[in-house]
């Protein structure tokens, strides 16, 4: 087939129609990954509250829906217009369901953006930290909204100008709210009992490990659409394509991830586990002179130090009768020891 292009015509199809197949794969192949992620989720934190497992459902469902959209787009570019090279490309700029991709993929990037700013603030309970971090993310959004009303208008000079805004204020805003994540995560350690410091900073890989995905994406997805014009190339598609289903795979990441840094640091230090309800986000019992500490994902302990004996059974098999030995202990200037409950 590609003897029977110019060369003209085969560098369009491949720069040009190329990054839509490549796009597309990559999200239905992140789905698959979202997929087992979404299942392992309800499997393993059925006593969530019911407001956070209705966040992960419309999650699942936005995602799915954008998995069918990569769907539809790769068979009408690849299937329905077979052969017909120029109206393929034409499909990006005279159709909603094309030239609406960048805004679809804000729209999920929003969603996760939200959640994560919503940790921050439990984690650092000062909206005027949260504040400036969300309105960058709102600016990227509308940025993305702006531009995809010149991309159906074709003004190339002006969907280059505010895909530079939206790719920018995105990148940055993912690196100013890790970055915060992380100096309030570590800024808490100071006010913590010493085999809690291993759970602090545990979540402080998690937090630069599930950013770094998606950043790294939005990061090339910039430097591509600031590099070719969209009438020579559209490498930053394939990007954009896999961009909002990077940003799922790190809220899910971060959601499911509290099993596995409860079960390593908890035991391993002679805590007890909490719940996920406690884990995801519930208010801790544990209080400061200052008032309370939340850590979002894992509750820190500063004035009670518990410990928990659990059979290892138990781990692996919840059906199993647990056989639990809780010894709690209280210090106090004034008052003996005596059960905190």
């Amino acid at each position: 087939m590609s003897g029977l292009l110019t060369g003209e015509q085969k560098h369009q199809a491949e720069y040009l129609l190329g990054p839509w197949l490549i796009g597309g794969c990559l999200d239905l192949i992140l789905q698959g990954v979202l997929s087992s992620q979404f299942v392992n989720y309800y499997s393993w934190y059925s006593d969530d509250k019911i407001s956070m497992k209705i966040v992960v459902g419309v999650l699942a469902f936005i995602t799915v829906l954008k998995s069918i959209h990569a769907f539809a787009v790769l068979w009408i570019n690849f299937i329905v217009y077979f052969g017909a090279l120029e109206e393929a490309i034409l499909l990006s700029y005279t159709t909603w369901y094309q030239a609406g991709t960048p805004l679809m993929t804000a729209l999920v990037g929003l969603y996760v953006q939200s959640y994560f700013c919503f940790r921050l603030w439990v984690i650092s309970k000062k909206w005027y930290i949260v504040a400036p971090v969300a309105t960058v993310f709102l600016f990227a959004f509308l940025s993305i909204v702006v531009g995809t009303y010149f991309i159906t208008t074709s003004n190339g000079k002006q969907i280059t100008l505010w895909f530079a805004a939206h790719l920018s204020a995105t990148f940055s805003g993912d690196i100013i709210l890790s970055s915060t994540t992380a100096y309030f995560l570590l800024k808490s350690k100071k006010n913590v009992l010493p085999q809690t410091v291993g759970l602090i900073s545990a979540l402080v890989r998690l937090t630069f490990q599930t950013a770094a995905p998606a950043a790294l994406c939005a990061m090339f997805n910039l430097i591509f659409s600031q590099t070719y014009s969209g009438n020579d190339a559209i490498i930053s598609t394939a990007f954009n394509m896999a961009l909002p289903k990077l940003y799922a795979v790190s809220m899910m990441w971060t959601l499911n991830a509290r099993r596995t840094i409860r079960a390593s640091h908890g035991s391993r230090n002679g805590m007890t586990t909490t719940n996920s309800n406690e884990l995801s986000g519930a208010r801790s019992r544990a209080r400061r002179a200052n008032g309370d500490m939340e850590l979002g994902a894992i509750q820190i302990v500063t004035q009670t130090e518990t410990t928990h004996h659990v059979d290892v059974r138990d781990m692996f098999d919840p059906s199993q009768k647990k056989h639990t030995q809780q010894v709690d202990t209280k210090r106090s200037d004034d008052e003996s020891m005596k059960d905190p409950k």
